[in-house]
């Protein structure tokens, strides 16, 4: 049985810095055009083969478009050796329909990359 979690009380952790890692399942686009605050994109169609690339916190809680998918990416990390045994893992109840809040846009990508980066004024060349 995976717990759900209502877009209430996520949203209430959120705002009181609550460290909850926040998984979203849909696809890049539906990422980028919004997604919970701090949310990271991992799309369902490559949740099995990425699920090794993250490193999975105490508290996560899976998120997709209606909170059906969602329970069983949740039931797959769950399972999986890489999160901790004392681990909350949730679905987000209602998912993104019943989301009421801010979203955040764009890709939330934070690599390291220069590419689109504004030019550095003071850099010495």
């Amino acid at each position: 049985m995976v717990d759900e979690e209502s877009t209430e009380s996520l949203h209430e952790r959120l705002e009181a810095g609550e460290e909850v890692q926040v998984v979203d399942i849909r696809s890049e686009r539906e990422y980028e055009e919004g997604h919970v605050p701090g949310a990271v994109n991992v799309p369902m169609s490559r949740f099995a083969s990425e699920i090794e690339r993250h490193e999975w916190g105490e508290d996560v809680v899976v998120a997709c478009p209606i909170g059906e998918s969602s329970v069983q990416a949740a039931r797959l990390l769950g399972s999986y050796e890489g999160v901790p045994d004392d681990a909350r893992v949730a679905s987000l109840e209602g998912g993104y329909r019943a989301w009421e809040y801010d979203l955040e846009t764009g890709s939330g990508d934070n690599s390291e990359s220069d590419a689109g980066a504004e030019p550095d004024v003071d850099a010495p060349f």
